[in-house]
C-alpha cells in the first residue's frame, strides 16, 4: 500500500533529532518508523507518522523544512528469505529501490521502500504477492 512519509533536513549538530522527537511528542504524535541519513552538514530524518497532516504542521511551524513523499509499505512475514522473495520479484521486473528501511516485531516485518516506479512496484507486488500489501 502507498504511504505518506515526511522527510525533514536536519543541520548536524547536537540536539536536532530531539527537537523532532519533542514536537512530535507536544502534539501528541507517535513516530512509527524513521531512519536517518547524514552527511557532513546535514542530516535528512524520513518518518512515518499516525498523523502525517498534523505532524507536517507541527515542524513546519517549529522551523523544520519538510517534504512528503508517497512510499510502498510491505507487511511480511519476519522469517528468513521473505524478503528476499519479494524483492527477486521487482528485481526481475527491472524495478529498482531508491531507499528501503525495516522494522520488525514478532512475526511480522514492515518495510517501507522508495521505488524507482511506483505503479509498477504496485503491481508487481499486488501480482505476485497479494499478501504483502
Amino acid at each position: 500500500m502507498t504511504i505518506k512519509q515526511i522527510s525533514v533536513f536536519l543541520e548536524n549538530k547536537g540536539g536536532r533529532l530531539n527537537e523532532v522527537a519533542r514536537v512530535l511528542a507536544a502534539n501528541g504524535i507517535n513516530m512509527q518508523a524513521f531512519c536517518i541519513a547524514e552527511t557532513t552538514d546535514f542530516g535528512l530524518m524520513r518518518l512515518i507518522v499516525e498523523d502525517v497532516d498534523k505532524a507536517v504542521k507541527a515542524l513546519r511551524d517549529a522551523g523544520f523544512a519538510v517534504i512528503l513523499t508517497d512510499v510502498i509499505a510491505i507487511h511480511c512475514k519476519n522469517r528468513p528469505g521473505a524478503l528476499s522473495k519479494i524483492l527477486e520479484s521487482l528485481a526481475e521486473e527491472n524495478i529498482f529501490i531508491e531507499y528501503m528501511y525495516a522494522f520488525a516485531q514478532s512475526e511480522r516485518a514492515d518495510v517501507i521502500i522508495n521505488p524507482n516506479d511506483m505503479q509498477r512496484c504496485l503491481q508487481v507486488l499486488k501480482d505476485k504477492h497479494p499478501d504483502i500489501l
